[in-house]
This record gives C-alpha cells, structure tokens and sequence, in this order.
C-alpha cells in the first residue's frame, strides 16, 4: 500500500522494541525543510501550512531550513523562490533560515562519533551489485524500489576513505513510535532496511544523517512533515539513540496527489505556486488548508487575519 494513503504503511507492524512516545516538555520549536529541487508546489505548500500552523497553535518557534545537502539536485535559485513564496503566503519564520549545505562539518563531527564507537563500516557496493544479491536470494525487485541492504560489505574490511559509510545496525533493532495522527508505528530496521548509508561514495552527506544533526542542533521538538516521509522516521530515531540526541514529536500529513495518484513533485510536474497574483496565492492557501482537513472558507479579509482563523481552528482539532 502507498504512502499516499491513509491507512497504516506495511512497512510497519506492531512491536514493542524502542518504542518512543509522543510528549515533549522543552518549549515547541518547529521546522519546515524543504529541498530546493524546484518551487514550492500545492503539496509542499499544505506541509509547510500545517508546520506552521502546529507552531503558531503551540505558541512556538517556527524554523526554515533548505536541505540542500544532496547539492547536484539542487536547483539554481529555488532556495531564495521558495522563502519569497512562503513570505507572499504569511508563513514568515522566527529565526533567519539556515542551508545544509553549509552545515557540513556539524555532519561531520557526528559521523566521527559513530566511527569511534565503531558503528561505521565502508561498503563499495553498487545498486546492480545489491540487486544481483537480492534476486539470488530470491527477492522480487520493483523499478526505483528502495533497497533492503543485504550486509554484503559488513565484514569486508573496506577502507572508510572514498567508499560509501553504512550504519551497522545491531542485531535486534526494531523502532517503535508513536505519530500524532497516525498513531503507533513500528518498523524493523533489519528486515526492512537493513545497514543504511550515513555519507555515500562521492563524499556528500545523505538526507538521514543531516536531518537528524540539524533536527538536534537546531533544538527541534515537533517535526510536522509529508507522509512520504514517514518511513524515514525510524532510521532517524535510531540514530538519534546512537547519538544520544532526543526524539521530537512526530506528525505526518496526508499527501496532495495528482489525478493518476501520485505525490505531487517536479517529476509528475507539479505547477508552482504562483506568487505574481493575489488571487492566485489566496487560492493555494485555502486548496492546502482544505487538503489539511480545515474548514474550506475562503480569504475575504487579509491573508494574516485567514492564517489567524486557522490556527484557531488547528487548536480545536486532536493534532493539539
């Protein structure tokens, strides 16, 4: 089953290894972190409505950080059109926004700790190699499908300088936690993961690990994000446990789909928000505020005065 859909993923079952709940008592500090790949589209637009909203109804601090990390897919100029895109839809940001790109050596001190306690391993593995032993192990590959790494290179011995770095799980790693809509989610890291890559081969930090130090370093509490990100989450908590680092909240919304079904992105050709118009920037609002389950009125007054309403309406609901 998708992760376009509401129903529990199957990635993820009942456990009770790990389990981490939903409660928080530092003071709400809330993100939205987009990658610069393109504009902001509808779908990306109700994540970031929803992130601030959560915020703003908490009485918190909402954070813009552009995950731009993975550079060669970044876009020229994406960066600075999406913060103008969210100041034209009243979702201004607490603290000035901050670029991955620039955060590298943070990434790097973390990864050095996970070296010293010997939870790294170099892996020169390539996709064909890994699909190779999978179908030999009788796994059934779909197109684009994601991995379950296979521990080929665990006892290898491969030098950590210009290769891939995994993560060396332990032998029982099942994570357990609790989403504020989605309820308790459970996931085995082993079966459905396995060792996952830390900084891949061209030397560049994977999304897993930087997320996990900026969500630390930036004091994160409530991470309200697409659900396509939901099976990511596991890794991350694992992570956070070998780091030593707290566990936010977590709240994964719905995603806004195309009429074949799929996530709307620059790949399906998702059409930008269009900030040149009035009309046109009152009209997403409301489409995303709609998609988020609030009332479907429209803006008649000011946008900040709408945005007031709903985070009224965000405090009714079972989120708070």
């Amino acid at each position: 089953m998708s992760l376009m859909t509401r129903p529990s993923n199957p990635q993820f079952n009942q456990g009770t290894r790990s389990e981490i709940g939903h409660g928080v008592d530092r003071p709400y500090r809330g993100r939205f972190a987009p990658s610069p790949t393109g504009p902001l589209h509808l779908g990306s637009l109700a994540t970031a409505l929803g992130s601030w909203l959560d915020a703003r109804a908490h009485g918190g601090t909402w954070l813009v950080r552009i995950e731009d990390v993975d550079t060669p897919r970044s876009a020229p100029g994406a960066d600075r059109l999406i913060l103008d895109q969210l100041q034209a839809c009243g979702l201004e940001w607490d603290e000035a926004p901050v670029w991955q790109s620039q955060r590298t050596t943070h990434y790097q001190n973390a990864l050095e700790q996970l070296i010293t306690i010997d939870r790294i391993y170099g892996c020169q593995c390539s996709r064909k190699q890994i699909e190779e032993v999978l179908q030999k192990e009788g796994v059934l590959i779909k197109p684009n499908q994601e991995l379950i790494y296979p521990g080929v290179c665990r006892e290898r011995k491969v030098s950590i300088e210009n290769h891939a770095l995994r993560i060396r799980l332990p032998h029982e790693c099942q994570i357990s936690f609790t989403d504020r809509d989605l309820g308790k989610q459970t996931q085995d890291l082993n079966t459905q993961v396995g060792d996952f890559v830390l900084r891949r081969a061209d030397g560049l930090f994977t999304y897993q690990l930087a997320v996990v130090v900026d969500d630390h370093l930036q004091a994160i509490t409530h991470i309200v994000r697409g659900e396509d990100l939901l099976s990511n989450t596991s890794r991350q908590i694992h992570l956070q446990q070998c780091l030593g680092y707290q566990t936010p909240n977590y709240l994964h919304l719905p995603l806004v789909t195309n009429d074949a079904g799929e996530k709307l992105s620059k790949q399906t050709k998702a059409t930008a928000v269009d900030i040149t118009r009035t009309e046109s920037i009152r009209e997403n609002l409301c489409r995303a505020a709609n998609h988020l389950g609030l009332q479907n009125d429209p803006i008649s007054g000011s946008i900040t005065q709408w945005l007031n309403r709903k985070v009224q309406e965000w405090q009714e609901r079972h989120f708070m």
